[in-house]
């Protein structure tokens, strides 16, 4: 293969003897979880229980949807059921950036649903702040910091994708910055930077697990039974009639229980659907990242990073990264194979050198839904009765709430209410394509991941599969 350049990272790799330091006491803990002063204990489901609105997954699209519902319907009995326990995965186990795009919505917007670009950008910012006011009005104690974003250019030829997106902002009146490499620098302190695009109002920061293990107990002040350990096993319609009840089957260590509910709201992520006909509309894909130790005053000047924004770099397999309340810099990025911590850990040490003898404390990984969408897609069953979201691989953190907020407006039409803004939009109404079985899907996944690699090293040139892609407005990008 021809015309193959170095990235910078493989341009600038530090010495192994520091990277070997840096990964000698990292835990392979995930450092959000590790990081809880205590979980409240909710009890498995032993009996049989009646429900109006029963929701599966104790992640952030099962805890909004029990929340919001609650909070709609203060009368409804509210059922909430989870197979292990509240945010263990996903939702515990992300870099912790909340942000305002439903979709991809990058510089080069591919595999986006056919929607108002403005309309999205507009919903997006309305969702954030939603969340946002959730955090500040329910106390919800989980580091929230609304510090915005900056995409990275971190090779020359990403600084024209930065200024043509810094031209679009313009246009809208969004609040975004364009910078050069010495207002950058001047930002935060990294030889691999070129430009940037400053987005203040576009994200937030947030503590993963303390927002789950929050957003759970609030539903349980307003009244929504919680079932820990409780894994439901299937899913079935009482009877024929419209107005039948949906039987969701349990086990736990009580035993094997039903609940009996009205209406289902699925929020399962990369767990396989509950509903047959959308199990090969998500794969699940892996992300990974490490934690620093907390940083010294002194390091922390040497970097600067005084507005703790989140930060992003443009490859197609990215690079996320983040302050946390301690000083802590949280490093992530896709799967690269068995070394891929190792990996983590050269990168960081490139982006940043002066954490030449830091020590690793922490490094995790976890799975995230992807689609062949870049964005969130629901589906339903039952007449309507059961709502099921998925594919927020990526942007899960604020999807959750916004799918949560569809869900249950869907739900509401079912008694009469008007349809919304949300659900109006073709990412709510039309359904992307599933994907082939296996092994033909991992073999495809494969294939677009080396496509995207190769592309990162051939100055963004992306080859004849990844062009079909988004002619056919497919992504199989997280």
């Amino acid at each position: 293969m021809t015309g193959l350049q170095r990235t910078v990272f493989e341009r600038n790799v530090p010495a192994r003897v520091v990277v070997d330091h840096a990964l000698g006491e990292a835990r392979h803990v995930v450092f959000w979880l590790d990081d809880l002063a205590e979980r409240a204990g909710y009890p498995a489901l032993s009996d049989p229980v009646r429900a109006d609105i029963a929701v599966v997954g104790g992640g952030y699209t099962g805890l909004w949807s029990a929340l919001r519902a609650k909070q709609r319907h203060p009368g409804a009995r509210v059922v909430l059921v989870e197979g292990r326990s509240v945010g263990w995965a996903a939702s515990g186990r992300n870099g912790g950036f909340c942000g305002a795009r439903l979709t991809r919505g990058d510089s080069h917007d591919r595999g986006r649903p056919p929607d108002d670009p403005e309309t999205l950008a507009r919903l997006g910012q309305e969702n954030l702040t939603a969340i946002g006011s959730a955090v500040s009005d329910l106390g919800l104690d989980c580091q929230w910091e609304r510090t915005g974003v900056i995409d990275l250019a971190v090779e020359p030829y990403q600084i024209d994708w930065l200024q043509d997106a810094a031209a679009r902002a313009a246009r809208t009146g969004a609040t975004h910055t364009f910078l050069d490499r010495a207002k950058l620098r001047a930002e935060v302190s990294s030889p691999t930077y070129e430009a940037g695009l400053l987005r203040p109002d576009d994200a937030a920061l947030v503590h993963p697990a303390r927002l789950a293990t929050e957003l759970a107990r609030i539903a349980s002040e307003l009244g929504v039974e919680i079932f820990q350990r409780t894994r439901v096993t299937g899913l079935t319609r009482a009877g024929r009639g419209a107005r039948d009840a949906v039987v969701l089957r349990t086990t736990s260590p009580a035993g094997e229980a039903a609940v009996l509910a009205d209406r289902v709201l699925l929020g399962t992520s990369a767990f396989p659907s509950l509903l047959r006909r959308y199990r090969h509309h998500t794969v699940p894909a892996r992300e990974h990242l490490i934690a620093t130790e907390p940083l010294s005053a002194e390091l922390l000047g040497a970097i600067g990073w005084r507005g703790r924004q989140g930060l992003a770099d443009l490859a197609n397999r990215s690079h996320y990264y983040r302050l946390t309340a301690d000083h802590r810099i949280v490093f992530g990025g896709p799967d690269a194979g068995p070394e891929t911590h190792r990996r983590l850990a050269e990168h960081l040490l490139t982006t940043f050198p002066q954490l030449e003898g830091i020590r690793l404390t922490h490094r995790w990984s976890g799975a995230v839904d992807l689609s062949t969408r870049s964005g969130a897609f629901f589906g339903q069953a039952a007449g309507g009765r059961v709502q099921h979201a998925a594919g927020l691989a990526g942007r899960g953190v604020a999807g959750s709430h916004f799918a949560a907020q569809v869900m249950l407006d869907r739900l509401d039409t079912l008694d009469g209410s008007p349809a919304t803004e949300r659900t109006a939009l073709a990412l709510v109404r039309r359904t992307p394509l599933p994907f082939p079985p296996e092994p033909i899907a991992a073999l495809g996944l494969r294939a677009t991941r080396q496509a995207l690699d190769q592309a990162d090293h051939q100055g963004g040139r992306r080859n004849t599969l990844l062009r079909s892609l988004d002619a056919l407005g497919l992504s199989l990008e997280a």
